[in-house]
């Protein structure tokens, strides 16, 4: 849409002289006669808080949210497809008084001035809409607006914030007299389409409290007992001029203060003004658990601060190292949920890598209401889409990243496709359709005698990512990709012949069937060049059976049967996982799906350092960048959460039918049930919550599972096929 359908006659305003850096109050008045509805459309960039009458009308959040806002940080030598801003309106009608009004608006930083990524100025503007019956009042930001510096004097976006409040003021209150201040200029405005989303927004969440652990040279060490994302929230009682220092870590050091390995720079100072306050970060969150405070401060509490993505499954079995892995799954993620994109990490890079995000997709849509999140964050990756050549990006919204043309780029195939499996909508098929074609075309050039082999020059090309070194664990090997072993070109052209299988399907569900014999064609030709290239014929390996290489080879009909039965074996000898964030997933997955669930369950639960248990048994309460948590820069990454979604799929046993989605039909078969002496789970759907309960009594198994109407279920144990009926269903075998 154009800005005048938000903004009327608006115009986008901006201190005078100010900077990249700078970060600005604006105030602005508005006189009200007995309203009935009064409304703000509002943007200021990057971040802003809006503050009716001196009441913050958005505390606790990051607006707008994020997307390639438009066209001046576009990658080297390609045009993305879409430039966007995410309009934030609110209804301020609690807020608002009979006669004189003021409108405050604090703006600046945030993704609008990440790094490498700098838009511009920082810029606001508002439209206030006043209703009385069936008339309406505009008031708009223009050059009459009052306008200074703000109190944020210094700025990082994923590390630090440093605030100035001595002979501040209240400035953001109605009485406050900025007659002293100068008046805004008009800037130019970003040329973009205005949008709106349904996209949660972050929140405050809840508060944790916090424990004081320890001193260090200069401060107090508190924790708050889990690794987390927000902030402290401090009670000052310093001196006007004197400096609070807080600094953030996820570890502590062997001497108990903070791990400076762990740190990643993060930092926030307040200068007070000499009045008992309470003070917090206004434009960034970090990623942490421990904290020291130097100065006269204390920590009222931390506020926990992610996107407000409700949760809508349950899980809870005999097995603590499941219970652990689900429940540090939904928090790890939602530690990576924020201004409208999951991310690696929370402090470090914060970054919508498509790698990450898809092989998860699966996982969070099983487990949270996150539909609306994930609509937002694929249009991202279609915006992110090269015009000229097909182009996914390593991250939606763009920022130069790492990354490689499979396992990143292939999200454009399986994001709308997990969206259709879970919600029934094919529309999403329908929307995306054209950039995963082009996206196929993209790979077709970057591929050598039919294996995808380059992506874009001068850039990374990975394979699998963050695998463990167990081939020579006596190297020092520090780089990143040096740990994975897998043949690049295999893992892409692996992705590339599992996207052209899922868009085979998407053909047919959306009518375009002239497709079909293409896609049979482009499949049958790339699995004979994986074949040819990596299948040994003397042992029925594919790169020797290492990393998860033949549960790539089996998961898309490649191989034999022994094939698969080497890897079976090689599990059950070796015992943990030797797998990075893709290979885990599907080592994982094509066990249950071929019957072996008893071992990839002892995978899942296995007691050595490569897996879920070793991060429990050593403290975690989020999941870390790399099975060896001593080799982690993040110790709050999702990604190898994926397998998460097996645990409703296969052992509680909530699976779709082959044909079905939005869970209208349904198959109840829980697996490795002789493993578990009780197990109680639900997911819910589009027609209610499907739950599955079971625990052992004597020689026997008491399953409840309840369905709710609207919903074909059918029940499959030890051979046998039940038909449920809506509701509770109580079945002993």
């Amino acid at each position: 849409m154009k800005k005048e359908h938000f903004f009327h006659n608006a115009k986008w305003i901006c201190a005078e002289g100010c900077t990249e850096k700078s970060f600005s109050v604006l105030r602005g008045y508005f006189d009200l006669a007995d309203p009935t509805d009064v409304s703000v459309s509002i943007l200021g960039l990057g971040f802003f808080k809006c503050y009716i009458n001196g009441e913050c009308i958005n505390p606790d959040t990051f607006l707008p949210l994020s997307s390639d806002f438009e066209g001046t940080c576009d990658p080297v030598d390609e045009v993305i497809s879409g430039h966007r801003i995410y309009v934030a309106q609110f209804d301020i009608t609690p807020f608002v008084r009979n006669g004189k009004n003021s409108i405050a608006i604090h703006f600046g930083g945030g993704w609008y001035t990440f790094r490498d990524r700098v838009f511009g100025l920082p810029k606001a503007i508002y439209c206030i809409n006043a209703k009385t019956g069936d008339n309406a009042d505009y008031f708009v930001s223009d050059e009459t607006c009052r306008i200074a510096d703000g109190y944020v004097v210094d700025y990082d976006f994923t590390m630090f914030e440093h605030q100035d409040c001595s002979g501040y003021g209240n400035v953001l209150a109605l009485d406050f007299d900025d007659s002293s201040w100068d008046y805004a200029v008009e800037t130019e405005g970003p040329d973009t389409e205005y949008c709106t989303t349904d996209c949660p927004k972050d929140a405050l969440i809840k508060k944790l409290s916090v424990e004081r652990v320890g001193t260090s040279q200069t401060g107090v060490i508190y924790d708050c007992g889990e690794n987390t994302t927000g902030y402290p929230f401090l009670k000052v009682t310093a001196e006007n001029g004197e400096r609070i220092t807080v600094n953030l870590a996820e570890e502590l050091a062997s001497d108990g203060g903070l791990d400076p390995t762990h740190t990643h720079g993060q930092q926030f100072t307040f200068i007070s003004d000499g009045e008992e306050t309470y003070a917090q970060p206004e434009f960034t969150w970090f990623g942490f658990r421990y904290f020291e405070v130097i100065g006269n401060a204390v920590p009222e509490y931390v506020k926990v601060i992610h996107a407000d993505v409700p949760v809508t499954s349950t899980f809870e079995c005999d097995n603590e190292t499941l219970n652990w892995t689900y429940k540090t799954f939904l928090h790890t993620m939602l530690c990576n949920m924020h201004t409208g994109h999951p991310s690696d990490c929370p402090h470090l890079e914060r970054r919508g890598y498509t790698g990450d995000g898809q092989v998860t997709c699966n996982a969070v849509l099983t487990a949270f209401d996150a539909r609306n999140f994930y609509e937002k964050w694929m249009q991202d990756i279609a915006d992110s889409q090269d015009v000229l050549s097909g182009h996914i990006q390593y991250t939606a919204p763009y920022i130069r990243s790492g990354g490689g043309p499979g396992g990143w780029g292939c999200a454009v195939v399986e994001v709308p496709y997990q969206l259709y499996k879970h919600y029934g909508d094919k529309e999403i098929l329908i929307k995306y359709y054209s950039n995963m074609r082009r996206y196929i075309d993209y790979l077709e050039a970057h591929s050598d005698y039919g294996l995808v082999t380059s992506d874009k020059k001068g850039e990374w090309c990975l394979g699998d990512w963050c695998g463990p070194n167990i081939l020579y664990p006596d190297r020092d090997i520090t780089s990143h990709n040096q740990q994975v072993f897998l043949p690049a070109p295999m893992v892409n052209t692996y992705f590339m012949v599992k996207s052209l299988a899922t868009m085979r399907r998407i053909a047919q569900i959306i009518g375009r069937h002239e497709d079909i014999a293409e896609y049979d064609e482009k499949i049958n030709y790339r699995k004979g060049v994986i074949t040819a290239a990596y299948f040994n014929t003397f042992d029925d390996n594919f790169v020797m059976n290492v990393q998860g290489a033949n549960s790539f080879a089996v998961d898309i009909g490649l191989g034999n049967e022994e094939t698969y039965n080497n890897m079976v074996n090689y599990y059950k000898k070796l015992g943990f996982y030797d797998t990075g964030i893709f290979a885990t997933d599907i080592v994982t997955r094509v066990l249950f799906e071929r019957g072996d669930c008893d071992l990839a369950v002892a995978l899942m639960t296995n007691n050595g350092d490569q897996g879920y248990e070793h991060w429990r048994r050593n403290g975690a309460t989020t999941f870390h960048e790399y099975w060896d948590s001593n080799r982690s820069r993040s110790h709050s990454h999702p990604m190898f959460g994926s397998t998460v979604a097996y645990i409703f799929e296969y052992l509680l046993g909530i699976r779709q039918t082959e044909d079905s989605v939005g869970y209208a039909s349904v198959v109840i078969a829980p697996q490795a049930v002789d493993r578990f002496g009780w197990m109680n789970g639900s997911i819910r759907v589009a027609a209610g919550d499907i739950a599955v309960k079971y625990e052992k009594v004597s020689d026997k198994v008491k399953f409840r599972v309840c369905v709710p109407e609207g919903v074909k279920a059918t029940f499959r144990f030890a051979g046998e096929d039940t038909v449920l009926s809506a509701g509770l269903n109580e079945i002993t075998r």
